[in-house]
């Protein structure tokens, strides 16, 4: 056996020791869980901490709160209004020698140049009837505030989804980091191994210099993966509203290549029950008899209004002999009215606005048929997409399998002298190639089961 055939002999061994330990079903998710798993922010964890802290989010809620108000202050709509008032008047006359003062039946005359006069009442209204306006106000915003209750839930689901989409990417970029790093270390070794080589004359100048690129290439590739990793941890944080230098130490769960082939849900069964429970087509659907509701409003405009009004006042005046209680008492007055406004013309403002309402009730139809059209297609997308990647799963398995076999006789024929360094090398990229298709194709599979159990109202399971 020559050097050179026992160099690549012991580099071929490392090689197959470290891609081993890859290719074997899920005991790469293994390894990369055993050391990851110390961390402290699981999937729920995540989940919770940004249902609490994302500022969307409390927009949202803030909202709710704000049409919750909204609704107290339509209902006092239908109440009486009370108003009390208190007025008191100073008048000077500077060049009148004297002053008659008129208050009701009361004529006083006095030589004094200023005089003064008060006032005092309690006044009550209370609209009884117009056309309805009122009481389908308080229907909606009971509406809007049901509305509102439902965006929020729209925008929790949505980070919901995100912080899945991350965390999953995380997964996949932290394993793909481990395959990196093991692939950097065999690629060192075979370097370390081959400049002993070359400083004893057994391997050419250009066969070392194949192998340096070949650990330049592995060093780069864990760097950009790496970088990767800390983009997706920057990406999750941001969403979860994260202070400044808090460190994000994920869980990592134990994710078997079994769980990317669990069977994948119909896509109509997903369908039917996302219509049922999904906040932005309940929304969509409230919409639509909230625009009723306005249309029913702007008609009321046609209908006369009728009220009804009380008060109860008093006054007094100087200068005269009755005192202040008195005049307080004598002047004292209650009343109660009736008032009927029937709209005659209104400048086409009535019509106007019903018109607009039944054109804001039909595009809010259209609204709500194109948000369950947008639902399905948002299902059918990801139910592609998991089907497409279990299919890529299988094929990569086998493709991992193929290729490692192929390296294992590519490495024979080596020995043999049949076959030359770079097609060795070669041999090797391609499992490298079909490891990583594998890593991808695995989590991708999870990733579009999870949002399809998620999108059918079942928990998720990280």
């Amino acid at each position: 056996m020559t050097a050179r055939t026992a160099l690549f002999c012991v580099l071929c061994v490392i090689g197959i020791n470290a891609f081993g330990q890859t290719a074997t079903t899920g005991q790469a998710t293994a390894t990369t869980t055993t050391e990851s798993a110390s961390g402290s922010w699981t999937l729920q964890r995540c989940i919770d901490y940004a249902l609490e802290h994302n500022v969307d989010l409390q927009t949202s809620r803030i909202n709710a709160e704000s049409a919750k108000i909204d609704v107290l202050t339509a209902k006092s709509q239908l109440l009486p209004t009370v108003s009390g008032s208190v007025s008191q008047r100073l008048v000077n006359r500077p060049f009148a020698s004297s002053s008659t003062i008129i208050n009701g039946d009361n004529i006083s005359t006095t030589s004094n140049k200023t005089s003064y006069n008060g006032s005092y009442g309690i006044n009550a209204n209370w609209t009884v009837f117009n056309g309805g306006q009122n009481t389908n106000n308080v229907k909606q915003q009971k509406l809007n505030s049901q509305i509102a209750e439902l965006d929020l839930a729209a925008s929790e689901n949505s980070v919901v989804e995100q912080i899945v989409k991350y965390y999953v990417q995380i997964l996949y970029a932290a394993e793909a980091v481990k395959i990196n790093q093991e692939t950097c270390e065999v690629n060192e070794a075979e370097y370390k191994r081959g400049k002993q080589m070359f400083d004893a004359g057994s391997i050419s100048k250009a066969d070392l210099a194949q192998l340096e690129s070949q650990l330049s290439s592995a060093q780069y590739q864990v760097v950009s993966s790496e970088t990767s990793l800390e983009n997706y941890k920057m990406q999750l944080k941001q969403l979860l509203q994260m202070g400044v230098g808090e460190e994000l130490d994920l869980y990592v769960p134990i994710l078997s290549d079994d769980k990317a082939m669990e069977a994948i849900p119909d896509k109509m069964d997903v369908y039917y029950a996302a219509l049922g429970q999904r906040p932005e087509i309940e929304s969509s659907k409230l919409n639509v008899d909230n625009q009723d509701l306005n249309v029913k409003i702007a008609k009321g405009g046609y209908y006369p209004t009728v009220s009804l009004n009380a008060s109860s006042s008093t006054t007094n005046i100087n200068g005269t002999d009755y005192s202040f209680g008195n005049q307080l008492k004598d002047n004292w007055s209650n009343g109660v009215g009736v008032t009927l406004s029937v709209p005659i013309f209104s400048n086409r403002q009535t019509k106007s606005a019903v018109e607009k309402a039944k054109l804001q009730k039909t595009l809010s139809q259209i609204e709500y048929e194109d948000a369950q059209m947008d639902l399905y297609r948002e299902i059918e997308t990801i139910w592609l997409d998991a089907k497409s990647a279990q299919q890529r799963f299988v094929s990569a398995l086998t493709s991992v399998k193929s290729a490692n076999t192929s390296f294992e006789l590519m490495e024979e024929k080596f020995n043999l002298g049949m076959k030359n360094f770079v097609e060795l090398l070669t041999e090797k990229n391609n499992l490298l190639s079909a490891q990583q298709e594998k890593l991808q194709a695995k989590y991708m599979a999870i990733l579009n089961m999870e949002l399809l159990k998620f999108y059918k109202g079942e928990s998720m399971n990280l």
